[in-house]
């Protein structure tokens, strides 16, 4: 029987304090890694030690570390940290993320625009940038970045978000070319609609929910841990022949339920 074994590898999780990120920092380490779980400030400290904490009581060896992912200079360090905390980095996934106000160009905010690009595409690129001279060394590597089913569903109000992500999928393609003969895989996770607490005001509303549920072919939402499981796959030997594409798990959003009765 095939098993996902991440044994002996390094693993830095960004923005591990959330719900998606706590799902994927805790199932790579059941797996086997060692891992770094990344939080922005001291808001998300909290989250972050409770994640280490449970790695921790299961077995497995983890570590918090704090960074503003849309610094540069930041991001520099924190990979530097974790090296000399781990001594090695072979798996970087690119978890932070913010979706930002839902405001329509032209009623939006330039600096708002900014930031979610800052922090879900600059973010992403600063964290690769960091890390593949060290994968180089090792002479393998695995960069997952977290894109999202709208890469390629546009979501009125949130241009800034659809853009940051489907630029995150032109980054996941243009790095694989770039590092396919290093050793270094890079490969994209777009999930769809997971119940996590960032969106609890739409799945904890029956009439919202009811309305999302009609988007999805399987009829539900997601669980963090079912994208959690992915991650850890695409990020071991198994995968070992998948770069520069983007894997969906979103319960079927992409393939448009609406038209089961017709066009």
């Amino acid at each position: 029987m095939l098993a996902i074994d991440l044994k002996g590898r390094v693993a830095l999780v960004t923005g591990a304090s959330g719900g998606l990120g706590r799902a994927i920092a805790t199932t790579l380490a059941a797996s086997g890694a060692r891992v770094a779980a990344h939080y922005r400030n001291g808001d998300d400290e909290k989250d972050a030690a409770q994640v280490v904490d449970l790695i921790r009581k299961q077995g497995g060896e983890a570590e918090a570390f704090a960074a503003d992912v849309a610094d540069a200079n930041a991001v520099a360090q924190l990979v530097e940290a974790v090296g000399g905390r781990f001594g090695a980095l072979d798996v970087l996934v690119n978890n932070a993320g913010i979706d930002g106000p839902r405001q329509p160009v032209g009623a939006d905010e330039p600096e708002a625009w900014k930031k979610v690009l800052a922090v879900d595409l600059l973010g992403p690129y600063y964290c690769a940038r960091s890390v593949i001279p060290l994968m180089e060394k090792g002479k393998r590597g695995v960069i997952i970045n977290i894109t999202s089913v709208h890469e390629f569903i546009p979501w009125e109000g949130y241009s800034a978000y659809t853009s940051a992500k489907a630029g995150l999928s032109m980054l996941t393609k243009t790095l694989a070319q770039e590092t396919a003969d290093k050793g270094i895989r890079v490969v994209a996770v777009a999930p769809g609609a997971i119940q996590t607490p960032i969106n609890a005001s739409v799945w904890s509303h029956p009439d919202s929910l009811r309305d999302l549920d009609q988007k999805i072919a399987m009829g539900r939402l997601g669980q963090p841990e079912e994208v959690a499981r992915v991650v850890a796959f695409l990020a071991s030997d198994l995968a070992s022949y998948i770069t520069g594409t983007t894997l969906a798990v979103d319960g079927g959003m992409l393939i448009y339920p609406d038209f089961r009765q017709g066009g």
